[in-house]
């Protein structure tokens, strides 16, 4: 709307047609195009590609071969609901996630709370520097810092516990599976917990400040200010990101199970981001690979529906 418009009273407009007013706006509209392309090119075009999940494609018959080849309807689907690991790969993979979601998600949460509630600006830039700077780190050159600090020879973890006298003997945390679910949650949590409090710093800050000090007036202490009215106010903010992180429960970051994977710990540490890189994409198979992203997708979207309709029955909120 131009300035004239806006002078004019509701419902009324210049006399300009809307094909003259989206040209005096070319110059703003250009702007969305660049990303416009890049849905497009890397979002859109690439769906047909879908088609090789109910086929039996070859790699070497290249793009052609997606139309060309056997269709095999849900055969591939079926082979790995059936493989002989998928009960386990699907236990570590809620189990890691699921525990992950209860740990991270309100810790995050209490973080970002302390860290509006410092008084010392110097001190808080800096907890947000220090805490934000990990997420920055690939996981693996941090996934190497933490095989490190974990190794039973020369490891800092081990040295201090068997200073105090916790341990007679040094541990190796990534070769024991019982400790690799919990493993998986902390490291990640370290790496991620300054970047995840973005969005609820962000939430806090468009609080209305006369609201705290209304309520300091009135003789609120600082933990019922936040209670009353801190938590309140990002209650969208939080339901939002809990849809999300539900919906995304099957996703478990195939970069730090990677790095930090071994034979020792591979009953507790395969998940199915792992397992379709070594069958589906080490041995070629491009069509199972598919598959398995597919059915991922379906259940993700399923888990995002019935995490929006729980949200909005219980706190009223959701993303749609």
């Amino acid at each position: 709307m131009t300035d004239s418009d806006a002078a004019l009273p509701a419902g009324k407009t210049t006399g300009k047609s809307k094909p003259s007013r989206n040209r005096d706006q070319l110059s703003l509209q250009s702007m969305i195009l660049p990303g416009v392309i890049f849905i497009l090119v890397f979002t859109f075009i690439p769906l047909y590609g879908v088609l090789i999940a109910f086929k039996d494609y070859s790699i070497v018959t290249g793009i052609g071969g997606i139309f060309s080849a056997d269709w095999v309807g849900l055969a591939n689907f079926r082979e790995f609901v059936t493989d002989i690991n998928f009960w386990n790969m699907l236990r570590n993979t809620l189990g890691i996630n699921l525990l992950g979601l209860i740990i991270t998600f309100p810790i995050t949460i209490l973080f970002a709370l302390m860290l509006n509630e410092l008084t010392s600006q110097r001190f808080k830039k800096l907890t947000q520097t220090v805490t934000y700077l990990p997420h920055f780190i690939s996981w693996s050159i941090f996934g190497g810092l933490i095989i490190n600090i974990l190794s039973p020879s020369s490891g800092v973890v081990n040295y201090v516990l068997m200073q105090l006298g916790v341990i007679s003997e040094p541990i190796h945390f990534l070769g024991e599976k019982d400790y690799f679910w919990l493993l998986i949650v902390l490291t990640n949590l370290v790496k991620e917990l300054g970047w995840g409090a973005i969005l609820y710093l962000a939430a806090i800050a468009g609080i209305d400040q006369e609201m705290y000090e209304a309520a300091y007036m009135d003789g609120a202490t600082r933990f019922q200010r936040i209670w009353h009215i801190t938590l309140p106010s990002i209650t969208g903010t939080i339901v939002i990101l809990l849809v999300f992180a539900v919906s995304n429960i099957l996703n478990s970051g195939f970069d730090q199970f990677f790095v930090l994977q071994n034979p020792l710990n591979i009953d507790a540490s395969e998940v199915i981001d792992t397992y379709v890189y070594k069958v589906g994409l080490r041995e070629f198979r491009m069509e199972y690979a598919t598959a398995v992203g597919l059915m991922k997708t379906v259940i993700a979207v399923i888990l995002l529906y019935l995490a929006n309709f729980s949200a909005k029955k219980i706190t009223g909120k959701g993303i749609f």
